[in-house]
């Protein structure tokens, strides 16, 4: 069972991730007349100086561009980020940063110059990338925000294994090792049965090896671990995984063994293949259970909330153990207070404009109110109450039924409350 500071982190990732998809979404919006807007992917081992002599180098090529508005404002916009790097010592932050820049469409003909820096990625940036075109380049950031998990990787036959990770979608090779189990022929001279017993201590041998390959890497993340898949031909994987050779928390972690013809570190990414499957059921598995309890405890129980108000207040309360939202919701609040102190909410969908309200209980119209994101508003609160923050995938039914029923947002409490 993962620790209460495992929590902690997976709770702040989550909420780090939302906040890089909010800003994702807003770039994707954005579009250039022309090719003109940068984007510069930084690696975490890059050194800043490299990074402001290639933006330098680029300053000076973008003179030879032909249009004169393109021509500025490609120039502006790496002047805009060569002034950010100035804010960064010889290296960029853990997991590198992207750099957004350019002039882009407002309206009416006109054009604003926006930049964007997004530090510390999910995932570590795995190589330098420099691009300049009408629209931002955000699918290797979104990419990094759909994948999901941690997963150990083995692959093995008599005569070799390779292990590594699955991160999201990438897959690591980490260890390798090369048997000295013999062939099937025996030599000259040696009986059958010593030769057999020979070639069985050599497999048991390097089923060690293996297993002491795995241990090392695994067992440390074994809290953070979602599973382990186990490839090779058979019957070399299912005498690995039958003989226990593996830690036993290990043993316990194993989702499924997978036929694979290769057992280099290609084999590794013929093992994912292999296992899309069950990989694509384990990533909405969490959600799913979640889900589950939420269902069970709206027909049953009384530990069930729903809807933005109700939910909010529940928070408030400190009622709320899991607080449930939609990963597509994208909602807007209002808060609203009339000159009799009365304040209200209205949660609307974006990009609405923000209405004027009539108070409910003394009939005030109110034209103005401050907006801010509502997951924002609400995680806020949570954060507070101590509160866990789930988001919930569409890609199931009842993660559906939590945007389209309820609103995209939804509570498992801690007690009944009536709310």
């Amino acid at each position: 069972m993962a620790s209460d500071d495992t929590s902690d982190t997976e709770q702040y990732q989550d909420k780090q991730k939302y906040e890089f998809r909010k800003v994702i979404e807003e770039l994707k919006d954005y579009h250039g007349s022309g090719t003109q807007l940068v984007t510069i992917y930084v690696p975490p081992d890059r050194l800043i100086s490299d990074v402001v002599a290639h933006v330098t180098q680029e300053h000076s090529e973008a003179s030879n561009i032909k249009s004169k508005d393109t021509r500025t404002n490609v120039q502006d916009a790496l002047k805009s980020i060569k002034d950010r790097l100035k804010y960064y010592d010889t290296k960029p932050p853990e997991n590198g940063m992207v750099l957004f820049s350019g002039a882009v469409d407002s309206g009416g003909g006109q054009t604003e110059m926006i930049t964007r820096v997004l530090e510390s990625p999910p995932q570590p940036i795995e190589s330098f990338r420099y691009h300049c075109d009408s629209e931002f380049l955000t699918e290797p950031l979104a990419e990094m925000l759909t994948d999901k998990g941690l997963f150990g990787l083995i692959v093995l036959d008599r005569r070799e294994s390779n292990v590594g990770w699955l991160r999201g979608k990438r897959v690591e090779p980490v260890k390798s090792a090369s048997s000295l189990v013999p062939g099937k022929q025996r030599k000259g001279g040696q009986s059958a049965q010593r030769f057999a017993r020979l070639r069985l201590e050599a497999i048991d041998n390097f089923y060690q090896e293996v297993a002491g390959m795995a241990n090392e890497l695994f067992v440390p993340k074994r809290h953070e671990m979602n599973g382990i898949l186990v490839g090779g031909p058979s019957p070399t994987k299912d005498e690995f995984l039958d003989g226990d050779y593996l830690h036993h928390e290990l043993q316990d972690m194993v989702l499924g063994k997978f036929d694979v013809a290769y057992t280099d570190e290609s084999g590794l990414s013929d093992l994912v293949d292999s296992a899309s499957e069950v990989l694509a059921e384990h990533e909405i598995l969490e959600d799913k259970q979640v889900m589950e309890e939420f269902f069970e405890q709206l027909h049953d129980g009384e530990k069930a909330t729903y809807g933005f108000e109700p939910t909010r207040e529940n928070l408030i309360m400190g009622a709320v153990d899991q607080l449930l939202i939609s990963e597509d919701l994208r909602k807007d609040v209002v808060t609203y207070e009339c000159s009799n102190g009365h304040e209200e909410r209205e949660y609307l969908d974006r990009p609405e404009d923000t209405p004027e309200h009539t108070c409910s209980r003394c009939g005030e119209t109110v034209s103005a109110g401050e907006r801010e994101d509502a997951i924002d508003h609400l995680m806020e609160i949570a954060d507070q109450r101590g509160t866990d923050t789930v988001f919930v995938s569409t890609d199931f039914e009842k993660g559906e039924q939590l945007l389209n029923a309820f609103g995209g947002v939804a509570g498992l409490l801690r007690y009944s409350t009536g709310v």
